[in-house]
């Protein structure tokens, strides 16, 4: 189905149908909810005037066509399960990202990785409010796309990695990356995974023609660089043959060690039995990347709720 003109109010959601186009192919599921933010997205930008209507509605038909199309998707039937997938392809890209910054390899293909990240990431929000460290990682990947960027075009070599400390030379690193127009790119081919596997970040491969605004508003002004560890574990390996993206670490929450689960007979309501799956799911999810004490937190958390009725 093809789209009319995307009318001039409707531009901030530009980059979300890019992103969703390049995907079509590749995970028609991450395109599926490009295209969900983008309606949302474009409902509270205007949704009275006739030309926004227009596309909202024909966008909103491209919706319930994939749907139609992938109706034995779990990840389209469940929401969990498309959390889930959504946040894991979008964590494999901004590890991707990670791992080429920190190991110095800087290029247009890791501008194009860490903004998509950055992208998905919000993109996570239409399935509720964003964790902690999702917004974290958001922050950064948009910031980092703008440094790496404006850093390459002025000729400045871009810091590896979080930017020192306050009064370790951050001024230099910063001295390209504020107050730049957006980040413009033409035939940016965005790289593939380094090994095969499903753990490794994989961007689209498609080449495409982008103009990427400037993360934290229009003018180039960056978000505030967060510091070492926001983000991403320090010690995070550059891509190579054998290595394994690293875990993010569980949020701070309550204490669920001192807790013991006891069998009960607890009535639970449906929406408490969903909720005892997307625990489930995200300790599968974090599994994946070894990362067994967010499984455990996330197991501890379906107990408790499974036995108690109580979160």
């Amino acid at each position: 189905m093809s789209l009319p003109p995307l009318p001039q109010k409707l531009k901030p959601i530009q980059h979300y149908l890019k992103t969703a186009n390049e995907h079509d192919k590749r995970d028609p599921i991450v395109a599926y909810y490009c295209r969900m933010y983008a309606v949302q997205r474009g409902m509270q930008l205007d949704r009275t005037s006739p030309e926004c209507k227009d596309f909202l509605f024909k966008l909103m038909d491209l919706l319930e066509q994939t749907k139609q199309t992938l109706e034995d998707n779990e990840a389209l039937t469940n929401e969990v399960v498309g959390q889930a997938h959504l946040e894991n392809y979008a964590l494999k890209v901004f590890l991707f990202a990670d791992n080429e910054d920190r190991a110095g390899r800087f290029s247009k293909n890791v501008v194009k990785s860490f903004y998509t990240a950055g992208m998905l990431f919000d993109v996570l929000s239409v399935f509720g409010e964003l964790s902690e460290d999702i917004e974290n990682n958001q922050r950064y990947a948009k910031w980092k796309a703008t440094y790496i960027h404006n850093c390459l075009k002025n000729g400045i070599q871009p810091h590896p990695g979080p930017l020192p400390e306050e009064g370790e030379g951050e001024e230099e690193g910063l001295g390209g990356a504020t107050g730049g127009p957006g980040l413009g790119f033409s035939n940016v081919s965005q790289p593939g995974p380094s090994h095969p596997g499903p753990s490794q970040p994989g961007p689209s491969s498609s080449t495409s023609s982008h103009h990427f605004p400037a993360a934290g508003g229009s003018g180039g002004t960056l978000y505030p660089p967060p510091s070492a560890g926001t983000h991403a574990p320090s010690n995070t390996p550059a891509a190579t043959p054998t290595a394994q993206p690293q875990p993010l670490q569980p949020q701070p929450g309550p204490a669920t060690s001192t807790w013991t689960p006891q069998p009960g007979n607890v009535q639970l309501n449906s929406a408490q039995y969903q909720k005892a799956i997307k625990y489930c799911k995200f300790a599968g999810s974090a599994l994946q990347y070894e990362d067994s004490a967010t499984a455990i937190d996330n197991l501890q958390k379906a107990l408790k709720l499974l036995t108690t009725g109580k979160e």
